[in-house]
């Protein structure tokens, strides 16, 4: 039997969640469910509702990201988890290539390369991701950026088992939090360098909306697992 894949799409007053949604629908891999996790929306339910036949749509209070994707992480009857934001689309072929390539060399938890795209659609910048030269230098990075895309991820369903769940105290910074937990708990998080995700920039988005709050996350995330970091960086080095 094929393993299923969960995607699960956290949603709040989005007005692209439409394709985010069909983007989804239309992945060439046939063994999957989509689950969306609405937290609380006021705005744009009308876009959902078209397919709601074809998803799992569960309400809830607002909550949060964090607090969705637990939401959908306790729901998922997947052996593999994908997380799709509601303003982003995945590439057709996404969940079948990342799944093959996970099964092929042994990964649990793995990134992709992505492209960029506007609120039109257009395509800004082909194959965004950040590139490492060594495994030592992707856990360095941490120090100082989130190199992980988390639209790009999949994940075992094992790995919140070991991991635990999204902290929810971190309301916009979440995904670098539990990248950080990840490593710490000695699993590689693997990097397949293909664009399989579409990422919007657009005036909305988190990123944009909440630069201060999410710079004081950033922060406090930092100063929490530097000495933990650096100490794996160097056995890392002296292998």
């Amino acid at each position: 039997m094929p393993d299923r894949v969960t995607i699960i799409i956290p949603v709040y007053n989005c007005p692209y969640v439409h394709q985010a949604i069909e983007s989804a629908l239309n992945q060439t891999y046939p063994h999957k469910e989509v689950l969306v996790i609405d937290d609380g929306s006021t705005l744009y339910k009308e876009r959902i509702e078209p397919y709601l036949s074809q998803i799992h749509y569960i309400g809830k209070a607002n909550g949060g990201t964090a607090s969705a994707l637990n939401y959908g992480i306790s729901l998922a009857s997947g052996e593999y988890i994908a997380w799709l934001s509601s303003d982003d689309q995945f590439y057709p072929l996404k969940v079948e290539r990342q799944l093959q390539w996970m099964q092929e060399v042994g990964s649990r938890i793995s990134f992709t390369s992505y492209d960029e795209i506007n609120e039109r659609n257009e395509i800004i910048k082909h194959n965004a991701a950040a590139r490492f030269s060594s495994p030592s230098e992707f856990v360095r990075s941490f120090l100082t950026i989130d190199p992980v895309n988390g639209c790009t991820l999949m994940m075992h369903r094992d790995i919140p088992k070991q991991v635990g769940l999204f902290d929810e105290t971190f309301r916009y910074t979440h995904d670098y939090d539990y990248w950080i937990r990840v490593l710490l708990t000695g699993i590689p998080i693997d990097f397949l360098d293909e664009p399989l995700t579409l990422y919007r920039w657009h005036e909305e988005m988190g990123t944009n909306k909440y630069h201060t709050q999410i710079k004081h996350e950033i922060s406090v995330i930092q100063q929490k697992y530097e000495p933990y970091l650096t100490t794996i960086v160097e056995r890392m080095k002296n292998r």
